[in-house]
This record gives C-alpha cells, sequence and structure tokens, in this order.
C-alpha cells in the first residue's frame, strides 16, 4: 500500500477583514499518495491557485492542517521551513521564473546552492536531468536565447534537482504552445513514473489533465468532483473523453468547469 504523501483536512481560507471577508478555500480535504500524479481542476477564482500557496506555505490556511509524510506544516520554522521548501516540494511556474542573468545550468543547480547541496552527486543528477529533459544543449545559455518550451524544461530541471517528494505545477502548460506543453507533459509523467516523485497539477487544460491518475474539480473552495484514471486499461485519450464528458455534464463546456 503506498504512503501518504499529502494529507489537507478541513483546509478554509478567508481574505478580507470581518465583515468583508471573501472564503478562497471551504474546508477542503484529500490526500496524495506516493508516487501519485494529481489533477487540481476549476474555474478562476475557485480556489486552486490558493490550495497551492497553503501547500508551498506561500499563505497560511486559516483554518484547517497540512500534513507532509505525516509532519504538519504549521510547526515547521525557521530551518526546518526552509528544508521543506528546498527539498521536499519543488515548484514549477507557468512563467518560468528563471533568472535572466544566470545561465540553464546556473537556474537548475541554483537550489543546490541555496541549500549547501553541490557536490558530485548534484552534478550528476544534473546530467540524468538534461538528458532526460533534452536540454544539454541550452545549458550554457541565458533564458533570452531560449524557446519558451527550453525554458520550461530548465525550470522543471530545477524544481526536480533536489529530488522532492512532491512537485507543485501550477499551470505549467499556460505559455507554451501545444507542441511544447505535449512534450512537457510527456517529460513530466515519465518522471513521475520512474522517479517516484508525486505531482500536484493545477491546470485549465485538458489535455494536460489527461496526463494524470485522479482529477480533483474545484469549485468555490470545494471538491465537487473527482476523476480516477482506470488502471490498466485506461488509455490516456480515453481518460481524456471522460474529463470533456464531466466538463459538459457539471458545467456545459469548458467555460464553466476550467
Amino acid at each position: 500500500m503506498r504512503q501518504k504523501i499529502l494529507e489537507v483536512e478541513s483546509l478554509t481560507k478567508y481574505y478580507g477583514r470581518q465583515g468583508s471577508q471573501t472564503k478562497a478555500l471551504d474546508g477542503i480535504s484529500f490526500q496524495v499518495l506516493a508516487g501519485e500524479f494529481l489533477g487540481i481542476m476549476g474555474s478562476s477564482g475557485s480556489g486552486k491557485s490558493t490550495l497551492l500557496n497553503c501547500i508551498a506555505t506561500v499563505i497560511k490556511p486559516t483554518r484547517g492542517q497540512i500534513r507532509i509524510s505525516g509532519t504538519e506544516l504549521g510547526s515547521l520554522k525557521g530551518r526546518r521551513l526552509a528544508e521543506y521548501r528546498g527539498r521536499s516540494i519543488g515548484y514549477l511556474f507557468q512563467n518560468f521564473e528563471l533568472l535572466d542573468n544566470l545561465t540553464g545550468r546556473e537556474n537548475i543547480l541554483l537550489p543546490l546552492s541555496i541549500h549547501g547541496a553541490q557536490g558530485t552527486e548534484g552534478m550528476r543528477r544534473l546530467q540524468e536531468l538534461a538528458e532526460y529533459l533534452e536540454i544539454t544543449d541550452v545549458l550554457d545559455k541565458f533564458p533570452s536565447q531560449m524557446s519558451g518550451g527550453q525554458k520550461q524544461r530548465i525550470a522543471a530541471a530545477r524544481a526536480l534537482i533536489l529530488g522532492p517528494q512532491m512537485v507543485l505545477a501550477d499551470e505549467p502548460t499556460g505559455a507554451l504552445d501545444s507542441k511544447n506543453a505535449k512534450s512537457l507533459m510527456e517529460k513530466l509523467a515519465g518522471l513521475n513514473r520512474d522517479q517516484g516523485s508525486a505531482v500536484l497539477l493545477v491546470t485549465h487544460d485538458s489535455n494536460a489533465a489527461s496526463y494524470c491518475d485522479r482529477i480533483l474539480f474545484i469549485q468555490d473552495g470545494k471538491v465537487f468532483h473527482e476523476l480516477r484514471r482506470q488502471f490498466p486499461q485506461e488509455s490516456r485519450q480515453g481518460f481524456y473523453g471522460r474529463i470533456l464528458q464531466v466538463m459538459a455534464q457539471l458545467g456545459g463546456g469548458s467555460a464553466n468547469v476550467l
């Protein structure tokens, strides 16, 4: 039986002051297992970005708990919190968030430098990721010399360089064309399968979501539907078709659900 990597329990988040508050998360609960590829889908304002930022400890929830491998995130302070942010999770952003004055290689190695993990193992990991993500030819280029797809694969290598338990991917295909989006998702799915890092993917893209094992649809800060890929018999194309069916049933089209 696979271990629970992430446990979100009755998570609630309010924005604003008392009397004029907006509830972004409304008691949401779910779990992510080791090695799972979980998608989070929902319309703008549904709470999915707030949820991801709570897990990343960028913002604090109003109520509820988030546990990573049994450790409650609210108990982490100082060095332990920095260790969690640097080693337990990797973050993949929509707009790459690369440092323009660093080469691809330097961007990827930055987490190693910050967390004092440089050495032969780090360089071996860099080479392994660069070959898998097909970015060896741009390691010594600056972001301004790269295509969007190359930038996002450099960013993916940076998120994975320390071997995190879980990768938080926030609309990673949002700034890519369909060809580069497909390539990135194939690489992420392969790394998830072969190296075992769990992936939590927030996306509007039903094609990207079809690479997941399971999808949670969020509306008004709550999970209102869950869809699981049926293994081993169901193809990605079959799962994609069921995603579209759920979209039609729950909102009458992608504009309402995604």
